[in-house]
């Protein structure tokens, strides 16, 4: 399998992809029928689009002008491309707003919330939120005392769930891995997800910076580094739990997904930080975030430590890609970590564009590009990458930009229907990676909030090689924190999952005395890829719901039940 030069020259970066930015992706537009109007021709889609809204809100938007607002039962509305949304403000933040539109498409069963961040009328973020669906309590009879007052969405814990890239969108992981409904039939349908993540949470998927996914400037405006986006990101938590005030007394937890070990640092910080600010200095309106927990998904937080592993876990890992460790090909290898890590070094010291891209460009062909050459999908190094599963090695992927494209589906999540959806974008990519974003040390801003009672949980499938769980658990160890001593002490524990009693991985962690999930805790999944969710959905179901409860990942439930222990 040969990969594109342009490809190899952002290999660093993919071990942040959510999935690979596409090698040569084409834009694939479902059209299965003749549509109305002159989509993507002309101005035909301005009478095309009416079509496929609901009958209310025709009735509303009939006779109404352009970017028409006006008031109604407290809340202000506006028309703008031929669709309809409620407008959401605050006088603190004035350069933000939020049009919000209410869709039923995946599961009609849940609430459902869609539409647009704007930001300085020139950005705009796109949001698709989805409330706790309906009840699947583990193991009733065994475990329900750990979920049974998680009755409605208002008492379920909030999830922000970002996938990577950078320029991968999120709603490839809401119809991939772990939203209320998967992917099927060649994008042309989907099927209820038994093992979503809204089962016990509310879950907002953000498609950010802008220009991912359905986000998108009007200007040529681009955002190239992980913390002016995170300060969008804040913005736009505050106007969303400003208008849906019912979650802002929950848990918020920031989870995010390969590149998400760079980004979700650095909006934590930002929450973080504007929290101690509104201590300080109240400001009528802003709200306190109740950030509880960071959750880092097979990510790339401290190239450092985790460039070094990339030989260790080809070699001696457990799905070895070279069959002598001591063999040619693993020392070479060995021998290009120094100079990797020296420059990467000079990147954390400086962090600048002049230290960290050398530090990228030195690291991802000397240590990636041999790996890509062996034809694995680089994501899952237990099978190869066939062609014909497309670009990313998922045809899936390809069958979420033909549903995102569907003229309907984009109208009910209120997207302008000329606007195309791509789940990946290489320009926002290399946006990011000439500027050096991922090689910076993310890793430092974490142990602040840790500090301050913020819980960090990381996770990785072991079949990964983009971003290992050897290089992933090592970094965890690294952290200075008062948590520091006691997680070198101690042990991987197994972790069995409560509803099947199958072990699926193995934990360590401090903090909680035993009777939580943790403070600092590390995760191994055993047999899962860089999608955990995807490979494992039952696993990482009881793994998420465990943590956002603060329920132990080392309690086996079922042994006890065999033993005739009572639990707890």
């Amino acid at each position: 399998m040969k990969f594109k030069p342009y490809l190899l020259a952002s290999l660093s970066l993919r071990c942040s992809l959510a999935l690979a930015v596409p090698f040569d992706q084409t834009q694939v537009v479902l059209n299965q029928s003749p549509l109305p109007g002159n989509l993507g021709l002309g101005n035909g889609w301005k009478d095309y689009v009416f079509d496929y809204l609901e009958d209310s809100k025709k009735t509303i938007l009939k006779g109404k002008l352009n970017m028409q607002k006006w008031m109604h039962a407290g809340k202000e509305y506006i028309k703008q491309d031929n669709l309809l949304y409620e407008l959401v403000s605050h006088p603190a933040l004035s350069t933000y707003k939020l049009r919000v539109t209410e869709p039923k498409l995946c599961d009609p069963s849940v609430q459902q919330y869609s539409g647009y961040l704007d930001i300085a009328e020139d950005k705009h973020l796109f949001f698709w939120y989805t409330s706790r669906g309906r009840c699947r309590i583990p193991v009733v009879n065994i475990a329900q005392r750990f979920f049974e007052s998680r009755n409605s969405p208002k008492d379920a814990p909030l999830v922000l769930w970002l996938n990577g890239g950078p320029g991968c969108s999120s709603s490839t992981g809401l119809l991939f891995e772990l939203g209320p409904c998967s992917i099927a039939d060649d994008g042309h349908n989907t099927t209820h997800n038994p093992f979503s993540w809204n089962t016990h949470a509310n879950i907002i998927f953000l498609d950010q910076p802008v220009n991912v996914g359905y986000s998108y400037a009007d200007d040529g405006t681009t955002v190239s580094t992980s913390p002016l986006a995170g300060k969008d990101v804040h913005a736009f938590l505050e106007l969303f739990l400003n208008r849906f005030p019912q979650y802002s007394t929950q848990p918020f937890h920031v989870a995010a997904e390969s590149y998400g070990g760079i980004y979700a640092p650095n909006i934590a910080k930002a929450i973080h930080d504007a929290n101690k600010q509104i201590t300080l200095a109240p400001t009528p309106g802003l709200k306190h975030i109740n950030l509880a927990s960071v959750i880092l998904a097979n990510g790339l937080t401290d190239p450092y430590i985790q460039m070094a592993s990339i030989p260790d876990y080809v070699c001696d890992g457990p799905f070895p890609i070279y069959d002598d460790p001591e063999g040619v090909q693993c020392q070479t290898l060995r021998t290009k970590v120094p100079t990797c890590q020296r420059l990467i070094q000079a990147c954390y010291r400086f962090s600048s564009r002049l230290t960290c891209v050398p530090a990228s460009t030195c690291c991802q062909t000397q240590l990636f590009a041999p790996l890509m050459q062996t034809g694995l999908n680089p994501y899952d190094v237990r099978r190869k990458c066939d062609r014909q599963d497309g670009n990313l090695c998922y045809r899936q992927m390809q069958w979420v930009d033909i549903w995102m494209n569907h003229p309907k589906h984009k109208a009910a999540l209120g997207v302008n229907p000329e606007r195309s959806f791509e789940s990946c974008n290489m320009a926002v990519n290399q946006s990011f990676t000439m500027n050096g974003d991922g090689m910076r040390n993310t890793a430092s801003l974490l142990p602040e909030l840790i500090e301050d009672g913020i819980r960090l949980l990381v996770y990785a499938g072991n079949a990964d090689m983009m971003c290992n769980y050897i290089g992933n658990g090592r970094w965890v160890e690294k952290l200075e924190t008062r948590f520091s001593e006691e997680f070198k002490s101690a042990e991987y524990l197994p972790w069995v999952l409560l509803e099947s009693g199958r072990k699926a991985g193995e934990v360590r962690t401090a903090g909680g005395d035993g009777s939580s999930a943790g403070n600092v805790t590390f995760v191994n999944v055993y047999d899962a890829g860089h999608m955990v969710a995807y490979d494992q959905p039952e696993a990482a179901l009881d793994l998420i719901t465990r943590w956002i409860m603060d329920v132990p990942l080392t309690i086996n439930l079922h042994e006890q039940q065999l033993e005739g222990i009572p639990p707890g």
